[in-house]
């Protein structure tokens, strides 16, 4: 599976990604150190008290940080490496529902050398509010980032 965004554009690292697949990511938009993901939160989402997991709320988080850290059309040096999570912090700061949708922006801070620093905001909209990635709803997390590019094998 190579997931495509609604301009069109493919990234790579989605494909036989089996557990963004299993999330339902929708890949909104992608620029140079930039991502917007969302996704609908299901009811398999949710954990005993009727919120979002916050493992689904940190995995979803994970796959916006992955998209802003690795270009989607690399040149072939680029190729040759990938660039991983060294390190991150999530904030909870309020709970997310079944039904809603939920929005990450991830945008790089900070890069030099082969480390990097990302922030990404998660944001969730009711189902009916149709939120969009300029008003993409109520923050209810924070998550920060710092990456490392490491050689492919």
């Amino acid at each position: 599976m190579v997931e495509t965004t609604l301009s069109g554009a493919q990234h790579h690292i989605l494909t036989n990604d089996y557990a963004s697949e299993w999330m339902g990511i929708e890949v909104l938009k992608l620029d140079d150190g930039h991502a917007t993901i969302r996704m609908h939160l299901r009811q398999e989402m949710l954990n005993g008290f009727g919120m979002a997991h916050g493992g689904m709320i940190f995995a979803f988080g994970d796959t916006a940080f992955a998209l802003a850290c690795n270009p989607a059309n690399p040149t072939p040096k680029q190729a040759a490496n990938i660039t991983v999570a060294s390190g991150v912090d999530i904030n909870f700061i309020k709970p997310a529902f079944q039904g809603q949708v939920i929005t990450a922006v991830a945008n790089r801070r900070a890069s030099t050398g082969r480390s990097g620093l990302y922030d990404i905001q998660i944001y969730a909209a009711s189902h009916d509010a149709a939120a969009s990635p300029e008003a993409p709803g109520e923050l209810i997390a924070e998550f920060r980032g710092r990456s490392r590019t490491i050689s492919k094998k």
